[in-house]
Formats: C-alpha cells, sequence, structure tokens
C-alpha cells in the first residue's frame, strides 16, 4: 500500500494517507480536495540500490527525517 504525504491548500494541515487504486484524497481536517503530494522521507534514498557510506549526504537525516540531509536540522 503506498503511503503518501499531503498537504491542504485550504486549512494548511499536513497529513499521510494510504492509498489504493486511484481515488481523489482530501482532507482529514476540512474536507478540502485542494491538496499538495509532498515528498515524504521516505521517497528520499539514495538510489541505484548501492550501500552508501557514512560520508555520503544522499538522503534524510537519520535522527529526525529531515529531506536536506543529515545535519540540516538542530537535533544533536
Amino acid at each position: 500500500m503506498p503511503l503518501f504525504e499531503y498537504r491542504c491548500r485550504d486549512c494548511e494541515k499536513r497529513f499521510e494517507l494510504f492509498v489504493l487504486g486511484d481515488p481523489r484524497p482530501k482532507c482529514p481536517s476540512c474536507e478540502s480536495g485542494k491538496l499538495q503530494k509532498l515528498l515524504s522521507a521516505f521517497a528520499v534514498g539514495s538510489g541505484g540500490g548501492k550501500a552508501s557510506s557514512a560520508s555520503e549526504s544522499t538522503g534524510a537525516c537519520g535522527s529526525c527525517g529531515d529531506p536536506r540531509g543529515p545535519g540540516a536540522c538542530s537535533i544533536n
């Protein structure tokens, strides 16, 4: 089951949703259909199936999942 992350353009709520088939998702808060699909932390990766080394800075931060990569957030 694909998990997608959305942001509602009307009320700004962010949420995740399992999507099966081709449904039209709605905001769980205001039920608006005006949604922006976001790039989730699961969608960010090194790609290619090769093992990444600790020196590579591709992919999400291991501490918080920030898609900008390791060291981009303030979590130590």
